[in-house]
C-alpha cells in the first residue's frame, strides 16, 4: 500500500481538491492507498474538510494536532501514523504536481527506496524571496556536504527509510536533509513548482527566517565554527596592530587615535556579542532538546485504525 502524508495549515479551500484529485489519479492506476491529512492546529475549517473528505472516501484520514507545531512535526507525524510499504510526502496546495506520485511510486517498484523530488523551476517568486531561498540552501548544502539547491519536501520513501527517521528521536529535526542523510538507494524526479490554485502562502519572511535558522542549527555546528575562524581572525588582526604600534613607537611616529581605537572597540565588541548569541541559540536547543517534550500533541484522529490507535494510547495514559 501507499501512503500519501499531506501535511495542512489553514488549507480548507484546498482539502477536497487535494482528496479528489490524489486518490483520483492513484485509483486510475489501480494503486492501493491512503491519504493522511495533517491538520497542524489550522484555525479555519480545515478539519471539517478533512472529515468530509473521510466521509465521501474512506481512504482519507486525518491527524488533528491540539495547537500549531509546524511543518516538520506534521511530517513526522504522518509517517508515524502511515501504514503503506512506502510513503510520499507532498504539499496540501498541489504545488508539487500529484501525477508525479506515479513515477515516484513506479520507480520504488523497480527497488529504489528513497524517490527526491527535485525543483526543476520554482515558479513565479519575487526576487527577494528567490536570492533569499538560494542562500538559504546554499549554506545549507556547504555545511552538510549534501546537495539540497533544489531540494524540496516532495518525496517518497520506502518503509525501511521511514523507521529509520521514527528511530531519530531530535526535536528539531530537518526532513528535508534528513531523508537525504540516511543514505539508501535513491533516484530522482524533476518536477516544475505550480501556482497555488486557492488560498495562501503561509510563508512570509519572519517565518523563512525562523525556518533557516532553526534547520541550520538543529542539522550543523558550523555556525558555531563560524564563531572559532572570527576569533583566529581578530587574533591575527590585533596581532598585526600590536605590531605597527611597537614600530611606531619605536620610530616615535605614534599619533593619537581615540576614535581608531573607539571603533575598532566597537566592532569587535559587536563580534563577540553576535558569538555569544550564536552560542547561545545553540544552548537553547540544547535545553529544548533535555527537557523531553514531545515534538506534537495528536487532539483527535480520524480513520478506523488512527482511532483503535488512539483509543489504545489512552487507555495505557490511564
Amino acid at each position: 500500500m501507499l501512503s500519501v502524508v499531506i501535511p495542512a495549515y489553514n488549507e480548507e479551500s484546498m482539502i477536497p481538491k487535494t482528496a479528489g484529485t490524489i486518490s483520483g489519479i492513484l485509483e486510475k492506476e489501480n494503486i492501493d492507498y491512503e491519504l493522511l491529512f495533517v491538520c497542524d492546529g489550522s484555525v479555519d475549517r480545515t478539519w471539517d474538510e478533512i472529515y468530509n473528505a473521510h466521509k465521501k472516501n474512506n481512504h482519507v484520514k486525518g491527524i488533528r494536532f491540539s495547537r500549531n507545531f509546524g511543518k516538520e512535526s506534521a511530517m513526522f507525524a504522518g509517517l508515524a501514523a502511515s501504514e503503506g510499504d512506502c510513503v510520499v510526502v507532498i504539499d496540501c496546495d498541489l504545488q508539487h504536481p500529484p501525477e508525479k506520485i506515479i513515477e515516484m511510486y513506479r520507480l520504488w517498484e523497480e527497488g529504489y527506496e528513497i524517490v527526491e523530488g527535485v525543483k526543476r523551476s520554482r515558479g513565479e517568486e519575487s526576487g527577494a524571496h528567490s536570492l533569499a531561498a538560494k542562500t538559504f540552501y546554499h549554506m545549507i548544502s556547504n555545511a552538510t556536504g549534501i546537495d539540497m539547491s533544489h531540494a524540496s519536501d516532495f518525496k517518497l520513501l520506502d518503509r525501511k527509510v521511514v523507521n529509520v527517521l521514527l528511530n531519530m528521536h531530535e526535536k528539531n529535526a530537518f526532513f528535508r536533509a534528513l531523508s537525504s542523510w540516511v543514505g539508501f538507494r535513491s533516484t530522482q524526479v524533476e518536477y516544475d513548482v505550480r501556482e497555488r490554485e486557492a488560498g495562501k502562502s503561509k510563508w512570509n519572511t519572519r517565518s523563512l527566517v525562523k525556518y533557516a535558522l532553526t534547520n541550520i542549527t538543529s542539522f550543523t555546528s558550523t555556525p558555531m565554527q563560524i564563531v572559532t575562524g572570527l576569533g583566529l581572525v581578530f587574533f591575527v588582526l590585533s596581532l598585526i596592530c600590536f605590531i605597527i604600534a611597537i614600530c611606531q613607537v619605536a620610530t616615535g611616529t605614534a599619533l593619537e587615535g581615540f576614535k581608531s581605537v573607539m571603533i575598532l572597540q566597537c566592532f569587535t565588541s559587536s563580534i563577540i556579542m553576535i558569538s555569544i548569541g550564536i552560542v547561545g541559540y545553540y544552548i537553547a536547543k540544547i535545553y529544548d532538546e533535555v527537557k523531553g517534550r514531545p515534538r506534537y500533541i495528536i487532539a483527535e484522529t480520524i480513520g478506523k485504525k488512527l482511532e483503535e490507535n488512539d483509543e489504545k494510547d489512552k487507555r495505557i495514559a490511564h
